[in-house]
């Protein structure tokens, strides 16, 4: 008996998984019939009345995953490799942008051109978004292999919204940018915030997220440092690491409940000459002057040891890279052999997707390399990024990024390229199926073969709901960071009660209690909005005239800062200056009360933290340097190296909530 009883201990283990195993999924078919086999029901998605290993939820997804690709043809191996755009109605229809999807454009790309992984940039309520998704999974269903799809987006929860970097809310919990979450340093808190967002955009039919932002802002005039976590890299790392473990519900790899992250941009991005950016022509080169490239990796392995399921390289040519011993090609990352097969796949063992960085495959011509004549607004006709290759024609670059190590390639649809290109010898079939296999397993993975579509009598009940409100204004309040607090300015005293206000809503005010004036000189005390400068310095470029670059300092004549001279004149002044990039504040710390720094937030929270009904938390996750002389002497490549910053790395002030 004792025999008997250990032999059972030995087997429970696999008598409970093949138990689970077996449990019926929800099926969801809408096109596909319906297959019921010993009482259990499978979606026969090839329609040929019989049941396939990929077809069968009981078996593994790798072993469904290789069936599929077994029955994959050629095209359909070379649709998966492309990651395009669902295209809308209207003139920015192209790009995706609008309320509604344009079905019988995307079902041609569906049927026709066989992709089946796509961004979406639709502008919709939750409700209508999910219902959209569902149009768009029942037209997959339908298709010769009923695959279904992966959507993907660029960030959604935050403030800033820029073409190509962010996209519009609509009706999602809105939080501080990434940089927010540095500045609070709460690892608990930022994956707190990925398993909301996994929540919100499984809710709508949302698989992917095209996020987070890896890079260092070691670079203090670089476009692109609100999306970052800051220049440390070691508080990068952290945080990358919860980000992914929220997103993916979990650091053991997808399961039927996440969003997969996609993080990006393998590596280099943020060191880059005067901060310009790689979407343009102009900024194609990252740039080492301390030979500091390994320092750029750091955060990286954050999203390794998090099981990250997606790497996007970066745009631009590591500028005269040496690493191994061996000199980098001078090629944009989505191109370069060295930085994903030898590194990622070799070094670093990562086994998911690889998706290039939209347009690289583009030319890059004319408009693309000079801007547009004055007068004319740049067109995303004039988008290309093939830095490095821009000799190649679209074809060769189509292969040697596959060659490189890409799974797919972003922004595109033109899958005949590779089928042509394995029709000529230039690639194998078989180099075709390992990464579909890739892309197919994080499907099964997901669960989007059995139930692709989202209940969209549920949306609204997660997507934007008052409890996770509540969390994200929360955290708003504390990823404010204090500078300023002079003769303990805040919290407010209860003998302020008129307010001058410069770019908050004073609707917001009256709901704390406070009298609106309309001219500093008559109130108690002013309270201002501002943002940290900037310059339009390449306006006739797509993004270019989008992006935040040059000079940080305040100037006479800027709005902001004349709003601040003219109240700090008659009236203790307090000001909050949302720090997409550092900022030089030398001429505004003396005219202040307080002063606070803020990484995206709302009149609401921004006066909880006025009144007192909460602190902020904040730490500078970046230095704020003195001078533009000091940022001028400083390296692209090196953290915190500023002479003599007026805010240090770290810095920030407290006070308790009353």
């Amino acid at each position: 008996m004792k025999i008997f009883l250990t032999i059972l201990l030995l087997f429970l283990p696999v008598i409970s998984r093949t138990a689970s195993s077996q449990q019926q999924p929800v099926v969801n078919a809408r096109s596909a019939p319906v297959l019921r086999l010993d009482g259990l029901q499978f979606k026969d998605l090839n329609k040929n009345g019989k049941l396939d290993v990929y077809e069968d939820w009981r078996q593994t997804p790798q072993a469904r995953a290789k069936d599929l690709v077994s029955q994959m043809t050629l095209a359909e191996k070379a649709g998966a490799m492309m990651h395009g755009t669902f295209r809308t109605g209207g003139p920015m229809g192209a790009v995706g942008f609008g309320g509604n999807y344009d079905l019988e454009q995307i079902r041609k790309l569906i049927v026709e051109s066989q992709v089946n992984s796509f961004i979406t940039r639709l502008q919709a309520a939750p409700r209508q978004m999910a219902e959209e998704n569902n149009k768009l999974q029942e037209l997959a269903e339908a298709s010769r292999l009923g695959i279904p799809l992966t959507i993907s987006t660029d960030p959604r929860h935050h403030f800033q919204y820029t073409l190509g970097t962010s996209s519009i809310g609509n009706g999602f919990t809105q939080w501080p940018e990434t940089l927010g979450f540095a500045a609070v340093g709460d690892t608990v808190l930022m994956r707190r915030f990925g398993e909301i967002a996994r929540q919100e955009y499984r809710a709508v039919g949302i698989h992917m997220a095209l996020s987070p932002q890896a890079d260092l802002a070691t670079e203090p005039r670089w476009s692109r440092i609100i999306g970052t976590f800051g220049e440390d890299a070691q508080l990068a790392k952290r945080m990358v690491q919860a980000y992914i473990s929220g997103f993916q519900n979990g650091a053991s790899g997808l399961n039927k409940d996440s969003v997969i992250t996609v993080v990006k941009h393998w590596v280099g991005y943020g060191a880059q000459p005067e901060g310009f950016d790689g979407h343009s022509a102009y900024g194609k080169y990252s740039v080492f002057p301390k030979n500091n490239f390994a320092y750029h990796i750091i955060p990286f392995t954050g999203a390794f040891a998090a099981n990250v399921a997606g790497v996007m390289p970066t745009y631009p040519i590591p500028r005269d890279v040496t690493l191994n011993g061996k000199k980098l090609e001078a090629v944009g990352a989505g191109f370069s052999r060295q930085l994903l097969t030898d590194e990622l796949r070799g070094r670093y063992k990562f086994n998911g997707v690889i998706v290039s960085d939209w347009a690289i495959t583009n030319d890059c011509t004319g408009p693309c390399v000079d801007g547009m004549p004055p007068g004319q607004q740049p067109t995303p006709a004039t988008i290309g990024m093939p830095w490095g290759v821009e000799n190649l024609t679209r074809a060769e670059r189509f292969v040697k990024g596959v060659n490189a190590g890409l799974d797919q390639i972003g922004g595109t649809e033109d899958s005949q390229i590779l089928v042509e290109a394995v029709k000529a010898g230039k690639l194998t079939e078989a180099r075709l199926a390992e990464s579909a296999y890739r892309i197919m397993l994080q499907k099964f993975q997901q669960g989007l073969f059995e139930n692709p579509y989202v209940e969209v009598a549920q949306t609204e009940a997660v997507a934007g709901s008052a409890a996770f409100v509540k969390e994200s204004l929360a955290a708003q309040s504390r990823a404010l960071v204090l500078l300023e607090n002079k003769n303990n300015t805040l919290p407010l005293s209860d003998k302020i009660k008129k307010l001058y206000l410069y770019q908050i809503n004073p609707q917001a005010a009256r709901d704390y209690g406070f009298t609106v004036v309309d001219k500093p000189e008559n109130s108690d005390l002013a309270l201002i909005r501002a943002t940290a400068p900037f310059e339009r310095l390449h306006p006739n470029y797509f993004f270019g005239s989008r992006m935040h670059e040059g000079d940080l300092s305040f100037k006479d004549g800027n709005a902001d800062y004349e709003a601040i001279k003219t109240a700090s004149a008659k009236v203790p002044t307090i000001v909050t200056i949302y720090l997409d990039r550092p900022a030089i504040l030398t001429n505004v710390k003396d005219k202040v009360a307080a002063l606070l720094g803020n990484f995206g937030v709302s009149d609401a929270a921004l006066f909880d933290v006025l009144t007192g009904k909460a602190a902020p938390q904040g730490r500078l996750p970046f230095e704020l340097p003195s001078s533009m002389e000091a940022v001028r002497a400083q390296s692209e490549d090196v953290p915190y190296d500023s002479k003599a910053p007026l805010y240090k790395f770290g810095f920030g002030l407290r006070y308790s909530p009353r």
